[in-house]
């Protein structure tokens, strides 16, 4: 006969997502009471040990709110023997109430073990052990073996999908054979501890991170408060430092709420960071146990995108992005790039030449902001010697502006320009008097050369 191990398997059904604050949440505790229990363990019975583990776990779930915890033990009321095993040896022996705690824990006092290890038959009876759909339903079930009657958990939690219940579990094996923890992949994770200290550390770890139902959802808020917001990645700091705990793609769920967390340490305060431009932060944020919780952050959003108009030399074009009324810049993008901006105003500088300024552009909630570039014209130069030489635009409406610095180094050079009539001021490099300067005129037009020989 193979020698048991104590495995915990926890499963957790889910009836749908919810996002109310202080949901109810039932686990039912399955508790082996078999034969086998009665093996030598860690210094003391299984059966004792476990029963440590167990009432510990439980006395930690005293006072919680919205929980509700009952009690099936299975192998405890039918001896077995070299010619008999009752595999309907299974009872739910202390229903779900709010609170069960001293009645479970005397209970697990008293048990003694005596019969087989129906698993399989426990788990598919313990879906009916819950009142009804309308909470977290969770089951945790603490065993000394392997299934012992007919079939594997598997074709439980199989079955149970097929019930329209999603089955979740935590497959925890006390220095048990891996090949026999990889037979649980099919239902979920697994984990092995060697020892009753990890044993220990292991089951706070799945009470406190998977069955507790400390959850988090942050909400990115539009100008209506609505948490419409979505694609961003949002950084969670411990308050008042540089230590990031926790990173996070924002996204929403098939029910198109935000998604819930549930990896979030409940005992820190955290800054929170999302990664908007520009970003939005949010300072000193308390989360509850026990609970769900609830972050909001004014993240409103619109578009900005730059457009080329009409026949163009030159099509990648970039613009940079800066708050109003502030120097620092926050995105270069390319023209036809859609780029998400917190609802306000702008200043843009389109890297064109001449460049193209804007000021106090608005973007607005989920609506698209164009900004239309003219498309340019191509200048080319021939030169038979090195020049040396500045263009400037020249419309009557304004005083002649610089747009850019010739290359004494390059005989031939093209030059992308916008729309508009241009001079041209220039001398021979190596000519010694100023007298040698000319001056050339010449108009662009989108789409079309300019050739001159200089």
């Amino acid at each position: 006969m193979l020698i048991k191990k104590i495995l915990i398997f926890s499963f957790l059904l889910l009836t749908g997502i919810q996002s109310q604050a202080q949901e109810l949440t039932r686990i039912l505790f399955i508790f082996d009471a078999s034969n086998s229990m009665n093996g030598k363990w860690e210094g003391a019975t299984k059966i004792v040990r476990a029963r440590e583990i167990l009432k510990e776990a439980i006395n930690e779930l005293d006072g919680v709110p919205n929980l509700e915890i009952a009690l099936r033990v299975y192998g405890h009321q039918s001896p077995i023997t070299p010619t008999f095993q009752d595999c309907d040896d299974t009872k739910l022996e202390i229903p779900f109430g709010g609170d069960n705690v001293a009645k479970i824990t005397s209970f697990i006092d008293r048990v003694e073990p005596k019969g087989t290890t129906p698993i399989a038959r426990s788990l598919e009876a313990a879906a009916e052990d819950f009142p009804d759909k309308n909470a977290r339903n969770i089951i945790i079930l603490i065993t000394d073996g392997q299934e012992a009657c007919d079939q594997f958990p598997c074709e439980v939690a199989r079955k149970l999908k097929n019930k329209g219940i999603n089955v979740t579990p935590f497959v925890v094996g006390l220095g048990i054979d891996l090949k026999y923890l990889n037979d649980f992949n099919c239902i979920g994770r697994t984990y092995e501890a060697s020892t009753y200290e990890s044993f220990r550390k292991v089951m706070k770890s799945v009470i406190s991170d998977a069955l507790l139902n400390t959850t988090v959802q942050i909400n990115l808020n539009d100008i209506h408060k609505k948490p419409t917001e979505t694609d961003v990645s949002v950084f969670l700091y411990e308050a008042g430092t540089k230590n990031l705990k926790y990173t996070f793609m924002h996204t929403m769920n098939f029910k198109d709420n935000p998604d819930t967390i549930t990896i979030i340490d409940p005992e820190l305060k955290y800054d929170m960071v999302v990664n908007t431009l520009p970003k939005v932060e949010v300072k000193n944020i308390s989360v509850q146990k026990y609970t769900h919780n609830t972050i909001p952050a004014y993240c409103p959003q619109g578009k900005l995108v730059a457009r080329i108009k009409g026949p163009t030399k030159k099509s990648n074009v970039k613009m940079r992005v800066s708050q109003a009324g502030k120097s620092i810049t926050l995105n270069v993008q390319d023209a036809d790039e859609l780029q998400n901006y917190i609802v306000g105003k702008y200043d843009l500088e389109i890297l064109t030449l001449p460049r193209i300024y804007k000021k106090d552009i608005a973007v607005n909630q989920s609506a698209h902001t164009y900004i239309d570039i003219p498309g340019s014209g191509m200048l080319k130069l021939k030169c038979h010697k090195a020049i040396v030489g500045q263009i400037f635009i020249s419309e009557a409406s304004r005083q002649d502006e610089w747009v850019c610095d010739l290359d004494p180094n390059n005989l031939n050079q093209t030059l992308f320009l916008q729309p508009g009539k241009y001079k041209l001021v220039y001398r021979i490099e190596s000519a010694a008097s100023t007298d040698y300067t000319t001056e050339k005129e010449f108009t662009i037009r989108s789409g079309e050369n300019v050739f001159m020989n200089l």
